[in-house]
């Protein structure tokens, strides 16, 4: 019986891998804009958004011609926000960067101050909803375990459902509090379920911002230092936002644009994040510079590292995909300014870290790909290190788990997701609906004893 099923499943699946393909020339038949893209590579325009723009080319005679990347929040460029916020030695620049996505204007002190205690009131969970939903039944990823929380919370409020200013402003405030326990605590149960390790549960501090709470909630110890908190934090403020086209951003749009409630709406999101196309690339390039550890005898010899890059490229080795991770971007390509934002960042962590001889063979790795890349595969794309490159690394330096880097990513980005949700719901409400051409030929219904 057990051969049986065995037998149906392989013919199951061969039966659905046949009637899933679908020919590359009927796409060009029928001029279908794949991934929403053009045939420069530019996005298709969809939708007006006024919370984030990501700038990597300009159109010069109607030729896409390729400019050093920018990426403004609400008009305000993102290497400001985060240099502001690191020159002013101060803590709270995720917060601000926060306020700034979903109430459109900076605010001034007395705001932010109000904004923060706000956000400080708001992180304790529902109670015994640790025990009742992170604790009972938990998932064996944290991104999972994430978007399970975040739709257990619609049970907890008092009016899920609607879409009124208040509501949807309080839930935004709530879930930007509430995502830094939500992801310490499932990381914690996740790690306890499948390691067996001690279950460490801290109750947030109301002294800590953000980036200090997390780190604090992560470590058994809850022990951090000054720079390890204003790091997090840079990297909060870079992760916060992205335009409304990137694959999970645009997700909470579509969602929403249906008026479903924004737990659902987060949870997608959430869900889109999760791909490693998406939120976990980072993880790839760790693993890769693994990778090149372990290969390269001296990592200080251009030859050895570029050897090595180019058998990555030609698929002889790391997960024979022949891509180096880290680099290139939908837009950008000649540089992606949260890279570099967080290059200088990572130099100073790795220093206090211990951690220099790593840090060169980043930047070495980061000057020899674009090179490796236009030898190995003949073509003429430019590529650039983009912010995963260098996010794994600092994520390492800050002794972060692998399994909390894409969530980490998630509880930056919540904040983006949250601004275009109420775009999306007050800006044009309609639902986005767009186009699939089938390409089957009708048939007509044959009984089943004739089949």
């Amino acid at each position: 019986m057990k051969k049986k099923f065995v037998r149906l499943k392989k013919d199951l699946c061969k039966q659905a891998i046949e009637h899933a393909r679908i020919s590359p020339e009927l796409y060009q038949r029928y001029n279908v804009k794949r991934g929403l893209r053009n045939e420069d590579g530019s996005g298709v325009l969809v939708g007006l958004t006024e919370v984030g723009a990501v700038l990597g080319y300009e159109y010069i005679d109607a030729e896409l011609v390729p400019i050093p990347g920018r990426l403004l929040y609400r008009g305000y460029d993102v290497e400001d926000l985060a240099h502001g916020a690191k020159q002013r030695n101060k803590r709270v620049g995720y917060e601000e960067t926060a306020y700034l996505l979903l109430f459109g204007e900076l605010p001034m002190a007395i705001q932010l101050e109000q904004f923060n205690e706000l956000l400080v009131a708001n992180r304790e969970l529902p109670n015994n909803f640790s025990r009742d939903v992170i604790m009972t039944f938990t998932p064996s990823d944290v991104m999972n375990s994430l978007a399970r929380s975040v739709l257990a919370l619609y049970s907890r409020d008092s009016d899920p459902d609607g879409l009124g200013t208040d509501t949807l402003v309080r839930q935004s405030v709530e879930l930007i509090a509430k995502f830094p326990p939500l992801i310490a605590y499932s990381y914690q149960a996740v790690m306890h379920k499948q390691e067996n390790t001690s279950l460490v549960i801290h109750p947030p501090k109301a002294e800590y911002s953000t980036a200090e709470d997390f780190l604090y909630m992560m470590r058994a110890d809850g022990e951090f230092t000054d720079l390890e908190a204003r790091v997090l934090d840079e990297v909060l403020i870079l992760h916060a936002e992205h335009g409304g086209g990137n694959n999970s951003t645009f997700t909470t749009h579509v969602v929403s644009s249906t008026g479903s409630d924004t737990y659902s709406a987060i949870a997608a999101a959430i869900g889109s994040l999760k791909g490693p196309l998406h939120g976990g690339a980072n993880i790839r390039v760790v693993n890769m510079m693994e990778h090149i550890k372990e290969t390269v005898s001296d990592w200080n010899d251009e030859g050895q590292v570029s050897d090595c890059l180019d058998d990555i490229l030609r698929k002889k080795t790391f997960d024979n995909a022949g891509k180096l991770y880290g680099f290139g971007h939908a837009v950008y390509t000649i540089s992606d300014p949260r890279a570099i934002c967080l290059k200088d960042t990572a130099k100073e962590l790795a220093e206090e870290k211990g951690l220099t001889d790593e840090y060169k063979l980043y930047h070495l790795v980061e000057r020899l790909a674009p090179g490796c890349f236009a030898r190995v595969t003949g073509k003429p794309k430019m590529i650039c290190a983009n912010v995963d490159y260098y996010s794994g690394f600092v994520y390492e330096c800050l002794n972060i788990p692998k399994e909390v880097y894409t969530p980490l990513f998630a509880m930056a980005r919540v904040a983006g997701w949250l601004a275009h949700r109420i775009e999306e719901i007050y800006a044009n409400p309609r639902i986005i609906r767009p186009a699939y051409k089938n390409v089957t030929r009708p048939r007509s219904y044959v009984d089943l004893e004739e089949r």
